[in-house]
């Protein structure tokens, strides 16, 4: 007998001892392989399919968020450029209106000194004439009074060259006494 026969007929008793059939060992074995294959075409290749996808999907979500990040530094980096930017513009402004307004105050200063010094002048023009004009006046007052106390201490009426004498000479003396 071959070493191997044993071997089988071991097996066999083996088998029978404990329900197994070779036949139905088979049977089993083309089963399995057959749901392994069908199983492996129509459930797992597609999951694997989808999988892959989600996997490229996510992928690319990241690389994308890489860049918006990027993207969104660099927008914040050029909004703040921008309001850098303005509030330069808006110091210069402000600098600017303030200079403007400096000078114009100025500009206002200097002219309400200079229609103050005119008020003044004017003022000043029209006090020597009213003290002209009241000189005047009482230059004749006072040679009315001059003529009237001469014919009063002379007990004569004075002509118009008497009048007129005595007038100049009156004024002429209170103008020397003014000066």
């Amino acid at each position: 007998m071959l070493p191997f026969a044993n071997l089988i007929d071991n097996l066999q008793n083996a088998g029978t001892s404990t329900g197994w059939n070779t036949t139905q060992f088979f049977t089993q074995c083309f089963v399995v392989t057959v749901l392994f294959t069908v199983l492996n075409i129509f459930a797992w290749k597609p999951v694997r399919t989808v999988l892959e996808q989600r996997r490229t999907a996510i992928e690319e979500s990241m690389k994308n968020a890489d860049q918006i990040k990027k993207e969104l530094a660099d927008a914040e980096a050029t909004r703040l450029a921008v309001i850098q930017k303005a509030n330069e513009k808006a110091n210069a402004i402000i600098a600017d209106a303030e200079k403007t307004a400096v000078l114009r105050g100025e500009q206002r200063t200097q002219e309400a000194i200079r229609q103050a010094e005119d008020i003044v002048k004017k003022a000043h023009e029209a006090a020597v004439l009213d003290r002209d004009r009241l000189m005047a006046e009482l230059k004749q007052q006072v040679g009315a009074l001059v003529v009237q106390t001469t014919e009063k201490v002379a007990g004569k009426v004075l002509t118009s060259d008497d009048q007129s004498r005595l007038n100049s000479e009156t004024l002429r003396q209170l103008s020397a006494g003014s000066n």
